[in-house]
């Protein structure tokens, strides 16, 4: 399989990180739980997405990108959901550019006081994610500011598969972390939103990992872009209500991740809202206090008594 994804290159970035570091892999109740949810003090696995992103696309020269020269005069803008904008914000904040962040109505004024609180721009746009988004690409067209989105679509791919190219890390940790016992895990649960972590994740397990397990692609029933998706053999948007897994409450998916899901076999499931806020429950029970979105994944894998599977718990509990 073609690699459209080197983890190579965001590790060698985040080795001249003082803040980045491995987290941790945790064995309870019979399931491989690595805990992403405070990935640079940023309380998800977004961190390595934006921040990576924001650096490669300012043209990835440390001494330039430490001493703030690099981000001079730059602005990116983006839609968020939730960690993609911090993350973003983080990075644009860390390198010396500034973020502006489009939000839907549905996402909690609690999160839009975390951006600021990374020096972003907050901007109301719109009553659901999709029309964030487009607010966000009319922003950087508008006011030329460089549109970071975690998710792609013809025409618009650089950006998006760089956030992705971040995320290999996770799975490169992974394999780094499993090796020395051997016990590799026979199934791996991947929340999704628009599918840049799945995607990533699964690209780089089927590169990397010397046991392929079964890789399951886990949405909520209200936003199964994904699977509708590769039911099609394209791109897909689908409609329904909220989820309250409000971080993967995309209906729209990115083409990218379509594209590489299909090339890296795997298979699809939904959860309910009421399945993965009691799998959030049980995760906070083993001392990885989440959200219903970070535990999509263990509902998932609760369900089907998946003993030995690997789960993510994406975030932490704000």
């Amino acid at each position: 399989m073609t690699r459209l994804l080197d983890p190579d290159r965001p590790l060698g970035l985040l080795a001249q990180c003082p803040a980045h570091r491995a987290t941790p892999l945790r064995r309870a109740d019979g399931l491989m739980l690595k805990a992403d949810s405070d990935r640079m003090g940023l309380g998800a696995f977004k961190a390595l997405g934006g921040v990576y992103a924001v650096a490669a696309l300012l043209g990835g020269d440390l001494a330039a990108l430490a001493s703030g020269r690099a981000g001079r005069g730059r602005v990116f803008t983006c839609a968020s959901a939730g960690n993609h904008g911090l993350s973003v914000a983080a990075g644009a904040r860390l390198f010396g550019a500034a973020a502006r962040v489009h939000l839907s109505a549905t996402v909690s004024e609690g999160f839009a006081d975390r951006l600021r609180a990374k020096g972003a721009e907050v901007v109301r746009s719109g009553a659901d994610y999709e029309a964030s988004v487009a607010a966000a690409i009319a922003d950087a067209e508008a006011s030329g500011a460089t549109h970071l989105a975690d998710g792609s679509w013809p025409g618009y791919t650089e950006p998006p598969r760089l956030v992705m190219e971040g995320y290999t890390v996770i799975a490169r940790e992974l394999r780094e972390q499993i090796g020395p016992a051997g016990d590799w895990p026979a199934r791996v649960y991947l929340q999704a939103g628009v599918g840049g972590l799945a995607a990533a994740m699964a690209e780089t397990i089927r590169a990397d990992w010397p046991v392929q397990p079964e890789i399951v692609v886990v949405e909520p029933e209200a936003a199964a872009c994904l699977a509708a998706s590769a039911a099609a053999g394209r791109s897909v948007t689908v409609a329904g209500p909220v989820s309250e897994m409000g971080r993967l409450d995309c209906k729209a998916p990115s083409m990218l991740a379509v594209e590489m899901l299909a090339r890296a076999g795997v298979g699809y499931a939904t959860v309910s809202d009421a399945e993965a806020r009691a799998a959030a429950g049980d995760a906070g029970a083993l001392g990885l206090p989440t959200t219903a979105s970070g535990a999509a994944g263990l509902a998932a894998a609760r369900r089907d008594g998946a003993a030995g599977a690997l789960v993510l718990i994406t975030e932490g509990p704000a």
